[in-house]
């Protein structure tokens, strides 16, 4: 099943896209994607109601705004340095545990909303990443059993400031958590759409041009690695999101740097995720 929300931005409704890529208004179920929705057996009460009310549902007009395909989580957790191509190009050592650090939720938009040059930033960077969407409260879960605990997956383009996250004193998460920074979907695919997290191709383009193309293979800590690591310092909740790090050729890895400019188009897909597009605008107020 692949979870979607469309709409005006504040105002989506919920909906499920279908194998035929048609969309379907499923407001009638009567909840959206919240984390209360995700703890009580709600993908499982969906699919049961869509048996019978599948056919009642309003068709969704492909033309219709996306949104972020879940409600607001309670956290997003990063994980950095997680690709063994993208710790070498940044000249860092590959990580012995997962380098964790968080997200702002306010960041969060949808799949192909703009994003936002912040104020004062010349080194606005991308990241196409894999999102864990977790499904049941999870807390020092083993790796054998992390699975159990996921919900499904989503694309997620880790936008970063660079100079705020690393040039600055602190913390990553000021060079995180710019408003925008985080869009998800275009949809939630659930985990039985997808055979193997830690086997799928990514890609990224800037203005037509591939610049990040690898695989979840090359990942240092796989997915059943950071469910649980996480698990072990903090409990996550249902709904919560799990940025899995991010391959190979992002801006600052190039000699010389590039960052994004207004008006660049950043394109970027995960397989059996679908793709998403963000045009970068400058910050105005």
């Amino acid at each position: 099943m692949k979870l979607i929300r469309f709409g005006a931005a504040g105002k989506e409704k919920p909906g499920v896209q279908l194998d035929s890529g048609k969309r379907i208004d499923v407001s009638a179920f009567g909840e959206d994607y919240t984390e209360a929705f995700f703890e009580n057996d709600g993908l499982n009460r969906l699919q049961s109601w869509l048996s019978s009310e599948q056919d009642n549902c309003p068709e969704v007009s492909a033309e219709t705004r996306l949104g972020a395909p879940l409600v607001r989580p309670s956290k997003i957790v990063c994980i950095g340095l997680n690709y063994v191509s993208h710790a070498k190009e940044t000249g860092m050592e590959v990580p012995k545990e997962p380098i964790l650090f968080f997200k702002a939720t306010s960041a969060i938009v949808g799949p192909n909303d703009d994003v936002i040059i912040p104020k004062g930033s010349e080194k606005t960077d991308w990241e196409v990443e894999l999102a864990v969407v977790i499904g049941k409260k999870a807390s020092y879960v083993s790796e054998a059993e992390a699975l159990d605990y996921v919900a499904g997956y989503t694309l997620h383009n880790d936008y970063s400031e660079r100079a705020f996250q690393i040039e600055r004193a602190g913390q990553w998460v000021k060079g995180k958590s710019c408003d925008t920074f985080a869009p998800l979907g275009p949809f939630i695919a659930t985990k039985d759409e997808i055979k193997d997290p830690n086997k799928l191709n990514l890609w990224l383009k800037l203005n037509g041009e591939q610049l990040q193309n690898s695989n979840t293979s090359d990942f240092v800590f796989n997915v059943q690695q950071v469910v649980s690591y996480i698990s072990q310092f903090m409990t996550l909740l249902p709904g919560d999101i799990i940025s899995t790090g991010t391959p190979f050729g992002v801006g600052m890895g190039f000699k010389p740097p590039r960052y994004l400019k207004p008006g660049d188009v950043v394109e970027l897909g995960i397989e059996g995720l679908g793709t998403s597009r963000q045009t970068a605008r400058a910050y105005s107020r």
